[in-house]
């Protein structure tokens, strides 16, 4: 029986590679390429691939990501980037009767100003957080470009192309960069150079109030699967035309301050914390209702503690900082 060629589009990142690492313990022909073997914002070197491998399945977790600092520092790029890759792949796989294809985006598509905890139909409903503003744009566009050619070929190709909006991730394989990561794992660095170096305080971003929702990685790989693989009729009944994503959260969250104190006693740190108020907060609040994928029969595992343990155990084990 031939085995389901299943490509995952970047699968060296941290969510690309825990979904590689889940998919590598099934009876599947798994399909990898690095940025060196296979440049993702190239239209023909995207879709010269599509044609030799013909995978049967797509998880699309490629694209630049990153924090308020870089997405405010990087713009032309976060949107630039984003949307060509997904554009490549998407219509390179629709080229090449890829029925099935998984579209990983973040939270960051919903309005600033939205009723909390974000349920789906939000998209769309208001003007965006100006720091993460392109990034925002181009994930919107990526669940508009899945549910257009689903309207379009979805019966006629039998296309089923999904997408899940995913909370802020953390986990093993973050950029632990001071200004260009994402918070959990810039604090983490942070933190860490001021245990080693006995920095007597660090100042962080923002007024620290406002609240976060924070997911694992090896979670967001498992609701991926999860959601690739329900029956098409079930996701069907709970994804409707225009608002087909589905949001994959916790169901709790907390604030940067909260997360700062807890991310300094798993460090060991023994300084001073202070919170710089000039600097821009970002969303007052970003809460996901993910009742949609729980009423689907799935539900996070990892709790914050652990999943920061695990996070910090990992960044020790590279030995880089």
């Amino acid at each position: 029986m031939k085995k389901t060629k299943i490509y995952v589009a970047g699968h060296t990142g941290m969510v690309g590679s825990a979904i590689t690492l889940l998919l590598k313990n099934k009876d599947i022909h798994l399909i990898t390429k690095t940025r060196a073997e296979l440049e993702l914002t190239s239209q023909g070197a995207v879709q010269e691939f599509f044609k030799i491998e013909k995978p049967d399945q797509v998880y699309l977790a490629a694209g630049k990501v990153g924090g308020i600092y870089a997405n405010t520092k990087y713009p032309a790029e976060f949107i630039y980037e984003n949307l060509m890759i997904e554009t490549n792949i998407i219509h390179a796989a629709f080229l090449n009767e890829v029925k099935k294809l998984l579209f990983l985006g973040s939270s960051s598509i919903y309005p600033k100003f939205v009723n909390q905890p974000i349920s789906e139909d939000s998209l769309l409903d208001g003007p965006l957080e100006p720091t993460n503003e392109p990034y925002a744009i181009a994930k919107i566009a990526g669940i508009k470009i899945c549910e257009s050619y689903n309207h379009q070929y979805g019966q006629s190709h039998n296309l089923d192309y999904r997408s899940v909006m995913i909370t802020n991730i953390y986990g093993p394989g973050d950029n632990y960069h001071e200004e260009n990561s994402h918070v959990v794992a810039g604090l983490i660095g942070r933190f860490h150079q001021a245990k080693i170096k006995k920095l007597p305080k660090i100042s962080i971003w923002g007024s620290g109030l406002v609240k976060r929702e924070f997911i694992y990685v090896d979670d967001v790989a498992r609701a991926s699967i999860y959601v690739m693989n329900l029956n098409q009729d079930k996701y069907k009944n709970n994804a409707k035309y225009k608002y087909s994503h589905i949001n994959v959260g916790v169901g709790t969250d907390v604030s940067i301050k909260e997360l700062a104190f807890m991310l300094k006693e798993i460090v060991g740190y023994a300084g001073e914390i202070e919170f710089d108020k000039n600097k821009p907060d970002g969303i007052a609040r970003k809460f996901l209702n993910s009742n949609r994928i729980n009423n689907l029969g799935w539900r996070s595992e990892i709790t914050l503690k652990e999943g920061l343990k695990k996070t910090y155990e990992a960044f020790l084990k590279l030995g880089k900082y």
